[in-house]
């Protein structure tokens, strides 16, 4: 029976071609029978009705032939097919890719138009394709990924999962925006997949670690030209796994991969923990460790200053009460005798001082707290704000040098107090230990239990000498703050030269510290100093000494009546009067200058807690 239709075909077709013209004539489709008659040489019947175009007319796509009396004749112009009357969102898309800019086509890739049998979603059908052109990048099917596909690992990235089918977008210059942002995103949609990591037994915290690093934290605040991303270490094409010799990450390869950003980067350089989870205590024990123990101090700080600070509020609010009932049934009490003269309590260079630390401190709180929460809206409007990520680390360094310049003064000054001054009696331990000393000493110890007495109503408020102790307190705090996040952050701010002799992972530590230290500083000064120096019912709104150094008589005998005790014994206190109050506009201009830091800093705090409460990044 086979043999007999093999037979006849020609015929069959020889005939279709006489009747076609007239078929045509009379207004109908033509028949791709008859268009085979004469093209059956090129195109096989069988192949074309397997095809996904199969159950389309020849003049589907060859819609100039209307006549086919006139097309055999040769009198009809057939034009190259327009794809796109049928494929209007492939076409759309390919309009807009870099194939259209360098004049390829659909034919150049769909080759087999005739033929062409969908693909099922199969990707070793695109990398076959694009290596036809792309002879370069055939080194994919050696990578991780190709092998995979080949293997028919679906999962796996192919070609057009990262640069899509027909939406092939042009990478352009190789550092800018679009480049190096396209390096990281289109690997983050894969393996922030965690149930796909896991299937395929990828490890499934690439992506969360990377976010969490600082290259991450810039790619996040929308600067990902500014930092390393994934195709930096990996490749784009070439990832292998770090045991194979070839692969980028490999331990003998590091040295050369980090030295594409990090110029004189060494072998201990690259012992840094790049995708490094301070959560895994098996794993990275150190960074573990490093956490619990930042963590352990920021909790245990807070929780005793943060219950001071609310046993003070309450117990001076109930105070400021008792007053003013006292002041309306008539009891004036004690009236201290020129209670509203002026004394000096700060020198000049002391008020420079603070006002450096102010500004410094705000400085690193304004760009070094996006960073940290990098996940906020609010962290990208600031950085926006700034001028980016790279002005903000400019920024954030000079006030990290006001910041060492205002600490070496303490030094000196603390040098000059111990060893140099005239004025003060002893050697240079009775002076360290004394009570002109910011020194902790043992009457602090009595000085805490009679404030805790009084917050409880168990006893009367205590006067105090030259320091209290959370004034000691915040002094002793700058130098841990200064070996904890000075110390980070020079090595986070010169990572080639400390990576000379330390392990790359000292700056996974460094950067733990740097950020939990910095978190502590901005929690405690914008909450706790704020509110022992401002914000206690005593001073409510803002004690002005630390602006201008002078302090009224009468608040001189409340707060520190065992200092002017000592003072009039020795006879020196008028050695303290103020010659003159400070003037209207410098009072003006400063108290603005004060009000707005404290306003910033509370502010700062409120978007803090919105970031813990919202379950921002760490």
């Amino acid at each position: 029976m086979f043999q007999i239709v093999t037979r006849l075909l020609p015929a069959l077709l020889l005939l279709l071609a006489f009747v076609g013209p007239t078929a045509a004539e009379q207004g109908m489709a033509i028949d791709p029978a008859t268009c085979l008659g004469c093209h059956s040489n090129k195109i096989s019947a069988a192949a074309f009705a397997a095809s996904v175009h199969g159950k389309n007319a020849c003049t589907s796509c060859h819609v100039e032939i209307t006549d086919l009396a006139r097309h055999m004749r040769g009198e009809t112009k057939i034009a190259k097919v327009h794809c796109e009357r049928c494929h209007k969102k492939e076409n759309a898309e390919h309009y807009n890719s870099v194939h259209v800019q360098n004049d390829v086509k659909c034919a150049d890739c769909h080759t087999d138009i005739h033929t062409h049998t969908y693909w099922k979603k199969d990707k070793r059908i695109v990398v076959a394709k694009c290596i036809q052109c792309h002879e370069k990048q055939a080194v994919f099917q050696q990578s991780v990924h190709g092998k995979a596909v080949a293997a028919g690992n679906q999962d796996s990235a192919a070609c057009n999962d990262c640069h899509n089918l027909h939406d092939i977008k042009p990478l352009g210059d190789p550092k800018s925006h679009t480049n190096r942002e396209f390096h990281t995103k289109v690997c983050m949609k894969c393996h922030s997949d965690e149930k796909m990591m896991e299937r395929n037994g990828v490890f499934n915290v690439a992506v969360k670690t990377y976010m969490e690093s600082y290259h991450g934290k810039n790619y996040r605040l929308g600067f990902p030209e500014k930092v390393a991303g994934c195709a930096d270490c990996h490749t784009a094409h070439m990832v292998l796994p770090a045991k194979d010799a070839n692969s980028s990450v490999n331990p003998q390869n590091l040295v050369v991969t980090c030295a594409q950003c990090h110029k004189n980067a060494t072998a201990l350089f690259t012992k840094f923990y790049a995708h490094g989870e301070h959560t895994d205590r098996e794993k990275y024990p150190i960074l573990f460790y490093t956490f619990i123990a930042m963590t352990g101090l920021l909790v245990g700080t807070f929780a005793v200053f943060w219950l001071h600070s609310l046993l003070w509020m309450f117990r001076g609010f109930v105070e400021n009460r008792e007053k003013a009932q006292a002041l309306m049934e008539g009891h004036v009490g004690h009236v201290v005798a020129d209670g509203h003269a002026v004394y000096r309590r700060f020198q000049r260079r002391h008020i420079f001082l603070h006002l450096l630390v102010i500004i410094s401190f705000l400085g690193l709180s304004l760009t070094g707290l996006p960073l940290k929460f990098s996940d906020q809206v609010w962290a990208k409007m600031f950085m926006e704000l700034i001028g980016g990520s790279a002005k903000a680390g400019f920024i954030h360094r000079i006030c990290a040098g006001i910041t060492f310049v205002y600490f070496a003064s303490a030094i000196a000054l603390s040098i000059h107090f111990l060893f140099i001054r005239k004025d003060l009696k002893g050697n240079f331990l009775q002076r360290m230990f004394g009570p002109d000393s910011l020194m902790p000493n043992f009457r602090d110890i009595k000085d805490v239990t009679g404030m805790v007495r009084w917050f409880l109503f168990r006893g009367p408020k205590p006067t105090f000498e030259r320091w209290t102790y959370w004034e000691k307190f915040d002094f002793i705090a700058v130098f841990w703050g200064m070996f904890a996040i000075g110390g980070s952050g020079l090595m986070l701010w010169f990572p080639e030269i400390f990576g000379y002799f330390l392990p790359g992972w000292a700056f996974n530590v460094a950067t733990i510290v740097h950020s939990d230290e910095a978190l502590l500083a901005t929690g405690f000064i914008f909450t706790v100093h704020f509110f022992n120096t401002h914000g206690r019912p005593e001073k409510f709104p803002m004690d002005f000494v630390i602006f201008n150094g002078q302090l009224p008589k009468h608040e001189f005998l409340e707060e520190r009546g065992d200092q002017w005790k000592r003072y009039e014994e020795q006879g020196i206190t008028e050695k303290f009067r103020a010659k003159r109050t400070s003037g209207i506009a410098y009072d003006f201009i400063v108290k603005a200058f004060g009000f707005t830091a404290v306003i910033t800093g509370l502010t700062l705090v409120v978007l803090m807690l919105f970031a813990f409460l919202a379950g921002g990044s760490h």
